[in-house]
């Protein structure tokens, strides 16, 4: 699984855009969230994707990530470090029962790692050495 910062760099295609959602300001474009879902997952893929071509980063699941919560802090970070320990992993992303907050980009929620539900899935990432 990602870490946070991975998942957000990607979310956001490697640019530091103003958009709201992954791809898009439009969610209805970009996401499946509680006002086109019909009220299920659906299958990946069927909206647009962002610029690096990623699709449903924004909506339809959460996606777990590596990093154990904790609140961000005040000032400005660049890749900033998780806690090693935790109760509950982050999530990001919203999903197919959420509101349009749940879904930008920016929002972050958490539950315990063996948490399980149908709003709740996750992104696999592979890190190249190079």
């Amino acid at each position: 699984m990602p870490k946070e910062a991975q998942w957000e760099y990607a979310a956001r295609a490697g640019q530091d855009e103003s958009l709201k959602y992954a791809g898009s300001d439009l969610l209805d474009q970009v996401g499946w969230y509680e006002d086109n879902s019909g009220g299920e997952t659906r299958e990946a893929g069927l909206l647009m994707p962002n610029a690096l071509g990623l699709y449903d980063m924004s909506g339809n699941v959460f996606e777990w990530c590596e990093d154990w919560w904790a609140d961000y802090r005040a000032e400005p970070q660049e890749n900033p470090r998780e806690p090693e320990k935790g109760v509950h992993r982050v999530l990001r992303g919203g999903y197919w029962g959420g509101g349009p907050q749940h879904c930008r980009l920016a929002f972050r929620d958490y539950f315990r790692p063996d948490y399980r539900h149908n709003y709740i899935g996750f992104r696999l990432a592979l890190q190249v050495d190079g």
